[in-house]
């Protein structure tokens, strides 16, 4: 059974390396903008949902608040921050969800936003680290590149080396962030590129090349929600017909590390709801926090039998042009990483795609929309199917 909350309007700042000093800029610029896509005042808006990990990236923390500072209308209304690891963004969007499905509010602002690039690399991988255990991972080589070289290392033991899959994973999705404006990485980079270690694409944590991970990003996105009843004549609509949210522990230890169950959980969840199969879909945004993990997702979605992940870039299924576009938008490992903010990318990219709105991104008669955020080595995981309402 759909929700009944829609996505009338949203906004999205370019991903990089910005002057924007703080999350407080960074929101400042899609705050305003997002309701006026939406065609709604800030005096209409009930909550608002802001999602920022921070945890050390900068001092200022209080986030949820620092909305209103740029937008005095929005100053008296109930505003909480959540946060998730890397599924942050998705969890302040389901929080959203639940306000206006629970009756308490009409319309909802949700916020994405992160500001990573402030501090030195190493800073930036031991802040990011605080989205494992602890216990068990601190001194993981390369950081939390480290904690998805270990996974790529076990999935290759169980079921050989991909690492030339992987490269076609980072390939296809660097190509189809060319056509990406808010894209970090606007360049096809190759397979060639992609496959071979060189000193621009060294091992960061082995077998994980530079090219297999996402890059560290600054950057927000805003999307306004309204219940269903008051939509009114708003200029679009888009429907989530399903989702899901599931967990799994968060020591790699206490699971199969390479079976994201949690991930296959959400997908199905997912799917049951919206009444809808896999095969329905016409994209996928995912989570390619690292090339394993959207490998590893083709499994989970149910794409591929576990093992099999690789058939599916391999035979073309994942390509623009394939029968499961996977990451038109060039995914995380183009498009950028910023924490907070990724959630909400996602689902805005696939409301541009059902809109017809995309551009360069578009796939042709785009009818449903698979988004999947994970937060962690696939620790929270959010599945939404999503359809144009009108």
């Amino acid at each position: 059974m759909a929700r009944k909350a829609l996505i009338t309007g949203w906004a999205h700042s370019p991903f990089g390396k910005l002057e924007d000093p703080d999350t407080e800029a960074l929101m400042a610029r899609v705050v305003r903008p997002a309701l006026g896509h939406a065609q709604v005042a800030p005096e209409e808006v009930d909550g608002i949902f802001v999602g920022v990990m921070n945890n050390g990236f900068q001092k200022q923390d209080f986030q949820g608040a620092l909305v209103a500072l740029n937008e005095p209308a929005l100053a008296s209304k109930p505003a909480v921050r959540l946060e998730d690891a890397c599924a942050t963004g998705s969890a302040a969007l389901y929080a959203a969800l639940n306000f206006l499905e629970a009756g308490q509010g009409k319309v909802a602002l949700v916020v994405g936003a992160e500001k990573m690039t402030s501090k030195p690399t190493a800073e930036t991988g031991d802040i990011l680290l605080g989205a494992s255990y602890r216990k068990e991972e601190a001194e993981v080589e390369g950081g939390f590149a480290g904690i998805f070289a270990r996974i790529a290392r076990n999935y290759f033991q169980r079921y050989g080396d991909r690492s030339g899959e992987l490269a076609r994973i980072a390939a296809k999705n660097h190509k189809n962030g060319v056509e990406n404006p808010y894209a970090q990485i606007r360049k096809d980079l190759g397979f060639e590129f992609c496959n071979t270690i060189s000193e621009k694409n060294p091992y960061v944590a082995h077998p994980l090349r530079r090219s297999d991970c996402s890059p560290i990003s600054d950057g927000a996105a805003a999307i306004v929600l309204v219940a269903g009843d008051a939509a009114g004549n708003a200029p679009r609509a888009i429907r989530f017909r399903g989702t899901a949210h599931a967990n799994d522990i968060l020591p790699l230890s206490r699971r199969d590390p390479v079976a994201f169950e949690g991930a296959r959980r959400a997908w199905a969840g997912a799917l049951r709801q919206a009444g809808v199969s896999l095969a329905d879909l016409s994209l996928a945004e995912t989570h390619d926090c690292f090339t394993i993990a959207e490998l590893i997702h083709y499994e989970a979605m149910g794409l591929t039998e576990p093992g099999k992940g690789h058939i599916a870039i391999l035979e073309g299924w994942t390509e623009k042009s394939g029968k499961l576009p996977v990451n038109p938008s060039g995914g995380l490992k183009s498009k950028g990483h910023p924490i907070g903010a990724t959630g909400v990318s996602m689902h805005i990219m696939a409301s541009m795609q059902l809109m017809s709105e995309a551009s360069g991104m578009q796939i042709p008669d785009a009818k449903l929309a698979g988004v999947f955020n994970m937060g962690g080595a696939a620790v929270a995981n959010f599945c939404s199917i999503l359809e144009r309402a009108r």
